[in-house]
Parts: structure tokens; sequence; C-alpha cells
């Protein structure tokens, strides 16, 4: 049985991630994610009819559910076993990419917002990075971590891969990928009973 092909909108909304992941949010313009989803500009319009930010939003949106599914599949089998699937997903994408993507989740975060305003992108950014973290929490506190310690180490794995993988585009390098998964992976045997 053959895949069904994804939607024309879910090419577009999939284009967006790759481009805002290799150029951040301000410097792509929504003809550009069109372009480089092969989609009409207009059909662009007919499904993101307010534009630039609700096809960033939703590019956020993809990116997050579509690690998270990755995340908890691989958490079945344990926090350690969750972390590494974590790194293998971003190592392949930095590496895949020839160092020039990295996570649209993170670009939208550090992007300055044109107003005072809280963009939605942003707003959708800070909602993965808490179901990220709240994944490993639970995985962690199921393999016996004390409740806040699990809740601090999630954190601490989320801000630690995708700060490592700014490193990796940085350094063209998957060295900072391998010394930060020894050290987390240390951490979370000492927090685990297992």
């Amino acid at each position: 049985m053959t895949k069904a092909s994804p939607s024309a909108r879910e090419r577009i909304v999939a284009g967006a991630a790759d481009m805002i992941s290799r150029r951040g949010l301000n410097a792509t313009s929504i003809r550009e994610m069109a372009k480089h989803a092969r989609a009409p500009l207009g059909s662009t319009y007919h499904y993101f009819p307010e534009g630039k930010q609700q096809l960033a939003t939703e590019a956020v949106r993809f990116t997050g559910e579509w690690t998270a599914r990755r995340l908890r599949e691989e958490l079945t089998a344990g926090p350690v076993a969750g972390l590494r699937a974590f790194l293998a997903l971003w190592r392949k994408i930095v590496v895949d990419s020839d160092f020039r993507a990295g996570c649209p989740v993170l670009a939208v975060s550090i992007e300055e917002p044109s107003s005072d305003e809280t963009p939605a992108a942003l707003a959708a950014a800070a909602d993965v990075f808490a179901a990220w973290e709240g994944l490993l929490a639970d995985s962690l506190r199921e393999h016996g971590a004390e409740p806040d310690q699990a809740v601090q180490l999630a954190t601490l794995i989320v801000a630690a891969v995708e700060g490592t993988v700014a490193m990796c585009r940085a350094k063209r390098s998957t060295q900072p990928l391998d010394h930060t998964s020894e050290q987390l992976q240390a951490l979370i045997l000492a927090t685990i009973k297992e």
C-alpha cells in the first residue's frame, strides 16, 4: 500500500517550516515560502488568508507535532531512548541540509517581533516547547525522577538540544550534539531510578 501524498496545504506548511528553519522568519516572505513548496501564491493565500504570520504559526505547530510524535514513540522505551531519538532527529536535519537548516521553532522564538503584540507564531513556539518539555518530564517521572527534578531536567534537555542545533550550524559539525548527548544521558541516568 502506498502512502497518500500530502495535500497542497500540508506541502505549503512543510515548505514554510523548512524555509524558516534555514533563513528565519523575518528573512522569508510568503512568496518565497510558496515557491519553496512549489505551490501557487494564490493557493497559499487561499489556505492562509491571514498571510505570513498564519503560515508561520502553522509551520511551527507542524514541526512541534511532527517532533512530538517521534519523541512520544521513543519515550515508550524510556527517557534515554527518547533523548537519543530527539538528538538523532536534529542530527539528521542538520547533516542532511549540510548544516543549513535548524529548528523553525527556535528560529521564530529568537526573532524580534515587528510589534509590541505577541505574534501567534511566537505563542505557538512557546506551546511547542512546553509540549516537548511535558513529554520528557512525564517520562522522567514515570522512571522514578522526582517531579520538580523531572520538570527542570526536561527544560534543560529541550534548551540544550535547541542550542546545540544552533551550534552545529555555526560550527558545521555534529560535535556539539555528541557532547550534549553524553552529558544529558549522564544527567538522566543519575536522575531516574531503574
